[in-house]
Parts: structure tokens; C-alpha cells; sequence
């Protein structure tokens, strides 16, 4: 196959055994060819930004924990200069985190380091025609995330807010009143709704709740 049709590769990540290894892979990838290498996100932004037209990677392969720029930021800038760019988070680790954040910052493809050659060489594949693979740990990370309930708090209203951040401050119900300008009453029939939301039966536990969930900044 000619050079011009194989698929461009790059490769992101800080050790050099990685990135030797990953080179070894691509070299006998008949369809596949290394067109660059960086050991962190910064350099990895840096070529891309000054490589020709020939030479611009069509999928990255991008290790997530690095020195200086993460590959969570570095996958963000490319794809925000290079839209047509796939970038492939390839990592040790399945965290929620990370794998959350490697798809939002815009990588078609998330795998683990221990993924076959010839699993390695289909997601690249894949990617370069805009078709997305997950490692079945990450696919398990997300299904994990869409099937949590919501965060505690998250239903709160505004106005719940200001008024529960009050109660963090101490203030009783007059006094939350008189700062909000507000009717007791009104105060009333928040605090019941922040505790009948937050699933307490008592102001005492909801400040506790507030304050472990980092619902509001105590001020006071």
C-alpha cells in the first residue's frame, strides 16, 4: 500500500518503552504508518500545529497521565484546532474520571495498555472512519455513570440554595427572612422543601449534608 493511502498515526505518551513498542506495533501494520511521537500533551499539540498536510496524524493514540499537559487537555486543543483529528485515549487506567473526561474533551476511542495488537490496530481503524471503541472496562465506567441517581442537591432550587447556605451561615428563619426580604412563611416552605429534597428531618442534618457534599461555602 502506498504511503499516501495508509492511515497516519501519532504516538503520545512519556515512556520511551511505550513509544518503542507502539512503533514496533505500527511498523508491521501494512495499512498503518507512524508519522510522529511525543512524550507529553504540550509537545503533541505543538507538532501538530506545525506538521504539513502530508505529515498531520489521522488518529492519535494518547496516553492520559503525563508530566506538564494531560492528555485529557492535549485530546481538548487538537480537537479544537483539528476537528478531523480522532484521538484514542490509550492508558493503564479505567477511571471514572478519566474516562469521562477523555470522550468529553472529544477521543472516539478509550482502551486500556494490556488491549491485543490486532484490537489496537481495528480501533485505530475504526476511529480514522469515525467509528468508536471502548475497552469493555470503560464501556463499564459509563454504564455505571448513566445508571447513578442524581446528586444529592441537584434538584435544589436557586433560591433553595441561598436559603440553605444561610442555614449553613447559622441564620434562623427571621433572620433568613430579613436578608433575603422575604416573608417567613416563605422561608418556612423553603427550609421544608430543602429538607424533604436532601432527605433530612432536621436543619441540624441538613447543614451537615450541605457542608459533606459541598453544597454551599460556609461564609461564616
Amino acid at each position: 500500500m502506498s504511503d499516501e493511502r495508509k492511515i497516519r498515526v501519532m504516538i503520545v505518551d512519556d515512556h520511551t518503552l511505550v513509544r518503542s513498542g507502539l512503533e514496533a506495533f505500527l511498523l508491521v501494520q501494512k495499512d498503518l504508518k507512524l508519522v510522529a511521537q511525543a512524550r507529553n500533551g504540550q509537545q503533541a499539540v505543538s507538532l501538530c500545529a506545525e506538521a504539513g498536510a502530508e505529515n498531520l496524524p489521522d488518529v492519535v493514540l494518547m496516553d492520559m497521565l503525563m508530566p506538564g499537559m494531560s492528555g485529557i487537555e492535549a485530546i481538548c486543543q487538537i480537537k479544537q484546532q483539528f476537528p478531523q483529528i480522532q484521538c484514542i485515549a490509550l492508558t493503564s487506567y479505567k477511571d471514572e474520571e478519566l474516562v469521562q473526561g477523555a470522550l468529553q474533551a472529544g477521543a472516539i476511542g478509550y482502551l486500556l495498555k494490556d488491549v491485543s495488537s490486532e484490537e489496537l490496530a481495528n480501533a485505530i481503524r475504526s476511529a480514522h472512519a469515525g467509528r468508536p471503541t471502548l475497552a469493555p472496562e470503560a464501556a463499564q465506567v459509563l454504564i455505571q455513570i448513566s445508571t447513578k441517581g442524581p446528586a444529592v442537591g441537584a434538584d435544589l432550587t436557586e433560591r433553595e440554595r441561598e436559603v440553605l447556605n444561610l442555614m449553613v451561615d447559622g441564620l434562623n428563619n427571621p433572620d433568613i427572612a430579613g436578608r433575603l426580604v422575604i416573608s417567613k412563611g416563605t422561608v418556612k416552605f423553603h427550609v421544608s422543601s430543602i429538607l424533604s429534597k436532601l432527605g433530612v428531618s432536621s436543619r441540624t442534618e441538613a447543614v451537615s449534608l450541605a457542608l459533606q457534599h459541598h453544597l454551599v461555602k460556609k461564609t461564616a
